[in-house]
């Protein structure tokens, strides 16, 4: 082991001396020789030594700027997120432009306020940023551009409190499209969590009517609180309850209320004056499609019933023609005659149509006496 360490030693110690000597001799030649030596050990004993260090300079560059490669990517996430809810808010403001440019009137608009506070509990009510100074009153109709929303509770100068459809106190009268069925919308009361968490019942619907599934259901109109024609929300089966003479069925919201953002108050002139059934433009455009349908399928079918009578008209001259042709052959005489013109075969035919009247009380009609004047008897028969 000494000897060894020893070996080494000398080892070392050679290799120094050498690279002194080395080192003396580069410095005393002149440049034109130390150039041809310098050149060589550059592409021999320097090169893996250069490369290392050339390495060794990219990683301590790439350690430097690994921080601000992070914080440039925190920065795009960020923003990217960022960017997702606006364009999420972006779509709800558009949306509500676009039901206050259909409204035209009668309305003002609010930014609802959510708790930020976790709670396991269903939203029932919700703050508004606009209250009575901007003609906001109790009871008025609170929609967004999906559909109900609620109906104010309280209204402050500056805000308001408004009831979800969730809250146990809500009612609202309600109807399908075609307005032949009626029933009165409550919150669903089995609120277990979940998906009929936030749920509605369509209550009061006469035995003798069943609603389908993904049938639409507006407001009514009846009792003053809301307009005819707001989207409440679709059908999605019936329920089982113990009523005997009316029908129960389970009612999915048009309107999520986690994700109201925007919303617009109706005002009592607009209540009074209706929506118009501006929610219900799409059943509107479908009914008018199957009108313009039906009149369609009239219409052709009134052509072809027109164009069968032709026919049958076109037919029926045709056999006619051909009876009256074999008729003038049966009756024509042996002899020859002279050519028939066509007047005078009208006017044959004409003859042989008419009736012959015969009037039998010519040969019985007794003589014309003349009348003796007994009044001048100069007068003489």
């Amino acid at each position: 082991m000494a000897s060894a360490a020893r070996l080494g030693n000398k080892v070392d110690a050679g290799l120094l001396a050498g690279c002194v000597v080395l080192s003396l001799i580069a410095v005393v030649l002149k440049d034109q020789d130390r150039e041809p030596i310098a050149s060589a050990l550059r592409r021999t004993i320097v090169a893996p030594l250069v490369t290392l260090q050339r390495g060794a300079e990219r990683w301590r560059t790439a350690w430097a700027s690994s921080d601000a490669r992070q914080a440039a990517a925190d920065s795009i996430a960020l923003r990217a997120v960022k960017a997702q809810a606006l364009i999420v808010e972006n779509d709800q403001l558009r949306k509500i432009i676009g039901l206050g440019s259909r409204l035209e009137w009668g309305f003002v608009p609010a930014e609802a306020l959510h708790s930020t506070a976790p709670s396991e509990d269903i939203v029932t009510t919700l703050t508004l940023t606009s209250g009575s100074t901007a003609g906001i009153k109790q009871y008025s109709p609170v929609v967004a551009p999906e559909g109900l929303v609620g109906t104010i509770y309280k209204a402050d100068p500056t805000m308001s409190i408004a009831i979800l459809y969730t809250n146990p106190d809500f009612r609202a009268s309600a109807m399908t499209a075609d307005g032949a069925t009626f029933g009165i919308i409550y919150p669903h009361t089995d609120r277990v969590g979940g998906s009929n968490a936030y749920m509605l019942e369509l209550r009061g619907v006469p035995t003798r009517t069943k609603l389908a599934a993904n049938t639409v259901i507006y407001t009514s109109g009846l009792g003053g609180t809301f307009p005819r024609g707001i989207t409440i929300g679709t059908v999605v089966e019936e329920l089982k309850t113990s009523e005997v003479w009316t029908r129960t069925y389970l009612v999915r919201p048009a309107v999520a209320p986690s994700r109201v953002t925007s919303v617009l108050v109706l005002t009592a002139q607009r209540v009074t004056q209706g929506t118009g059934n501006i929610w219900g433009a799409t059943v509107n455009t479908d009914s008018a499609s199957k009108r313009i349908a039906a009149a369609a399928d009239s219409m052709a079918k009134q052509a072809a019933l027109l164009e069968a009578k032709a026919r049958q008209a076109t037919l029926d001259s045709v056999r006619q023609a051909t009876v009256d042709s074999m008729r003038r052959v049966l009756n024509m005489p042996v002899t020859p005659a002279a050519p028939v013109s066509a007047a005078d075969s009208a006017a044959a035919r004409a003859a042989k149509a008419a009736p012959v009247v015969r009037d039998s009380g010519a040969a019985r009609r007794p003589a014309v006496v003349p009348r003796r004047d007994s009044i001048r008897p100069d007068t003489t028969a």
